[in-house]
């Protein structure tokens, strides 16, 4: 079985964008360069290290934590010597000011150098005639750190309005924050909601985003194995939808994928209008379409040898880009899988 990740090195991200940088403007850019620290783990203790907001902080896709990657960040206010704070794993490089701040899908997606260890001579074959099509078309899937322990499953129960088992999930994922939940719950009970503010913004909005998430992956996975059972080759330019407050599947021109929401819906016993959150209302989430396959035209190997960290076993190099919001992992699954 293939093992990425073994060392943070195997796995190298780089943001692919096109900002323009200045001398003026209210937001400060810096080329935020980690290790062992997803970027809102790195954004709150920058933010803790500057004292200033976490809400100052401004990026446009949250990152591996165990890779090593490269990302543009925006602060507010900010200034040239930030790029002086001194955090183990974290590194920010001034590049200049402008007015625009980066916010969350403000990419135009990401470089990969990913080095995949413990292999047999047959695997490295697969991956070898892979790297021969001029092109690869892989399913959409979101990667499983978008989920990371039990994120889809705080979404879902904020989702269902069930705020005391969201915050059961938070405290059992072991939240950096949950010590500040436990206090304010023994001072207020049952402020469920009031815990659950506790967590950053952009945080809880991921949980809300990661069940959208979950429910796209059931969708595309049932829209693969229905074609896969007629015989028929899915469409390689079909879009999926992620189920939100907006979504109107009554008007769906596509028959298939409304039936398959549509029963996905029903077995999680929710309807599109449940994600409008009353109770929070800045959480309420929109629907949207998502393509369901993603074309590599890029995908190359750059090195085949001994793996020093796997006895009698080899490792392989590859490089590619992916669009914003797609996973390498998925593309590294899809690739031994077929």
């Amino acid at each position: 079985m293939y093992k990425i990740k073994q060392l943070s090195e195997d796995f190298i991200v780089r943001e692919i964008n096109d900002f323009e940088f200045g001398d003026n403007g209210q937001y400060a850019y810096f080329l935020l360069k980690k290790k062992n620290h997803n970027t809102l783990e790195a954004a709150e203790k920058i933010a803790k290290k500057l004292k200033i907001s976490i809400k100052s902080i401004g990026f446009a896709g949250n990152k591996d934590k165990n890779a090593v990657t490269e990302q543009f960040v925006s602060i507010k206010n900010g200034k040239k010597d930030f790029e002086r704070i001194i955090l183990k794993g974290i590194e920010l490089r001034y590049l200049g000011k402008g007015n625009g701040e980066i916010y969350l899908g403000r990419l135009k997606g990401n470089e990969f150098n990913i080095t995949m260890r413990n292999l047999t001579q047959e695997e490295i074959k697969k991956i070898e005639n892979k790297a021969k099509n001029k092109q690869i078309f892989m399913p959409n899937y979101f990667g499983k750190q978008r989920f990371s322990k039990n994120n889809h499953l705080v979404g879902k129960a904020i989702i269902n309005g069930d705020f005391k088992k969201a915050v059961e999930l938070v405290l059992k994922a072991n939240s950096e924050h949950n010590e500040r939940i436990k206090e304010h719950l023994q001072k207020q009970k049952n402020d469920f909601i009031g815990a659950l503010k506790i967590i950053p913004f952009k945080m809880l909005k991921l949980y809300v985003h990661s069940y959208q998430s979950f429910l796209f992956n059931k969708a595309l996975e049932e829209y693969i194995s229905v074609n896969k059972e007629n015989s028929n080759r899915p469409d390689y330019n079909q879009k999926i939808t992620i189920a939100g407050f907006s979504t109107e599947l009554k008007e769906s021109k596509n028959k298939q994928i409304k039936n398959i929401i549509e029963k996905i819906l029903e077995e999680e016993k929710i309807t599109e209008r449940d994600f409008i959150i009353r109770a929070i209302p800045d959480l309420s989430s929109e629907g949207s379409e998502r393509n369901a396959f993603v074309r590599i035209s890029d995908f190359k190997i750059t090195k085949t040898e001994k793996d020093e960290l796997n006895e009698g076993k080899k490792k392989i190099a590859v490089s590619f880009s992916l669009p914003k919001g797609c996973y390498a992992t998925v593309l590294i699954d899809f690739l031994f899988k077929n």
